[in-house]
């Protein structure tokens, strides 16, 4: 199927990858509704459990057949995209479908939706369906994966949902945590109980004639019966809210979103632009943007007994999760080219060791500035609502950004928008750069990786 061919709802093809990228995507524009991709693996029409759910709050299924990568953003458009390993989906499941939500307003406001399927390998097209009916929905099942005499085909479904997310998930068998709700009318008064007559003093008895002592016998053992196994405790229903932070409200607390333990992970993706037509006349220079730009993911760490330091892939200190400083840096994307990005994880289950963390972005090589560089930063704490935001357009020659701030304020963790382009001064490196805005007061030796 070529990349100018589109299919019609209802039709259907074969997909011939051992994996493949799924994009969810619509046109970039002020005001839109944001639209979140989801995916649910079904047997026989029905999820098996909530785990069969793969969306934003849960990004990653246990068999690694499904994988939720989060939002790029271009000048365009935005894609959400999953990830669908088809030799990891386990033998029960016949069907993978592929939903969108919107969030903020109904997909009537959402222009150019579409589903285009990838094959996660070559990058070449097998599969797009362009959704142009939708009025009143919040909720779409754009297409479908299912199995049909052991190849896999995509059907293109749009079939759409007035109830957003919420219905849909409900509709394959999820359970929804919903929000609690203060209720719009007074209790009904309930009768008032009967008056409890206090017990009476019962008559002494006369003291029993003292009994003959008896005698002893051992009693035979007895076997104490098998404990009864406990149940396994009921899952938690999925969490369906997100927090998105803007200018306006720029912080948010981790514990009221849920995030309290386990492992928070920090995602920083980035769109490669190969061109870039520079800062013109303005600053009378022009900077190129190439496809091997490579960024890297840092933290500055202050723990509360004073210590401080730095995570970074520059001198090889990646930290550790299960030890000071209870940061680790997964990897170092070094082009561009891994659809995950780089990725940054927080053990939660030692904040109160921590005082604050600085998450920041360099440029190590590939660019002047992050002009024309289109991110996204999303938080997914492991219990917990998914925090995200994008990276304002960039107007001065910056090499290195500030992200997010979690400082802990007694106990609970907030994290802070930061989006803050900073411009090192000539032979400054962009760590200490950071370090010298934010007052962590480090000394710095020169590093590679």
């Amino acid at each position: 199927m070529g990349a100018s061919m589109t299919m019609q709802k209802g039709t259907n093809v074969a997909v011939p990858a051992g994996a493949v990228r799924v994009d969810v995507g619509r046109h970039a524009a002020p005001g839109a509704p944001d639209v979140d991709a989801s995916a649910l693996l079904l047997v026989a029409g029905k999820v098996r459990s909530d785990a069969d759910f793969v969306f934003y709050n849960q990004p990653a299924h246990a068999s690694g057949a499904v994988r939720h990568e989060g939002k790029r953003t271009a000048p365009d458009r935005v894609t959400d995209t999953l990830v669908v390993d088809f030799g990891k989906v386990e033998p029960a499941i016949d069907r993978i479908v592929v939903a969108a939500s919107a969030d903020g307003g109904t997909f009537g406001r959402v222009s150019g939706l579409y589903v285009r399927v990838t094959d996660a390998a070559s990058g070449a097209e097998l599969a797009r369906f362009d959704s142009t009916d939708a009025t009143v929905e919040t909720a779409f099942i754009l297409g479908e994966l299912y199995l049909r005499q052991g190849a896999w085909k995509f059907r293109a479904v749009g079939q759409g949902y007035s109830t957003g997310l919420e219905g849909l998930a409900t509709d394959f068998g999820i359970s929804v945590d919903e929000p609690q709700q203060t209720p719009s009318a007074p209790p009904v008064p309930q009768a008032p109980a009967a008056p409890v007559t206090p017990p009476q003093p019962r008559p002494a008895a006369p003291a029993p004639a003292p009994a003959p002592a008896p005698v002893a016998t051992p009693a035979p053992l007895a076997t104490p019966a098998p404990a009864a196994p406990a149940a396994p405790p009921a899952p938690a229903p999925v969490r369906l809210t997100k927090v998105t932070l803007t200018k306006s409200a720029p912080s948010v607390s981790l514990a009221k979103q849920g995030g309290t333990s386990g492992a928070l992970r920090v995602n920083l993706n980035w769109e490669v632009r190969k061109q870039f037509k520079g800062w013109g006349a303005k600053l009378g220079r022009a900077v190129a943007m190439h496809a091997d730009l490579d960024l890297d993911l840092c933290a500055l760490y202050e723990l509360a007994d004073g210590r401080k330091g730095v995570v970074q892939s520059l001198g090889n200190a990646f930290g550790s999760l299960t030890r000071p400083p209870f940061i680790h840096l997964d990897g170092d994307d070094r082009t561009g080219a891994l659809s995950s990005g780089e990725n940054m994880s927080i053990n939660l289950d030692h904040k109160d060791l921590l005082r604050r963390v600085l998450i920041f972005v360099t440029i190590y090589e590939g660019a002047r500035s992050f002009a024309d560089l289109h991110a996204t930063v999303t938080l997914q704490p492991q219990n917990g609502a998914a925090i995200d935001f994008s990276l304002d357009e960039c107007t001065v020659p910056s090499t290195v950004c500030a992200l997010a701030l979690i400082t802990n304020n007694g106990g609970d963790l907030t994290v802070q928008r930061e989006a803050r382009y900073l411009v090192p001064d000539r032979g400054v490196s962009p760590q200490r750069t950071i370090d010298a805005a934010y007052g962590w007061g480090m000394n710095w030796t020169p590093g590679r990786k």
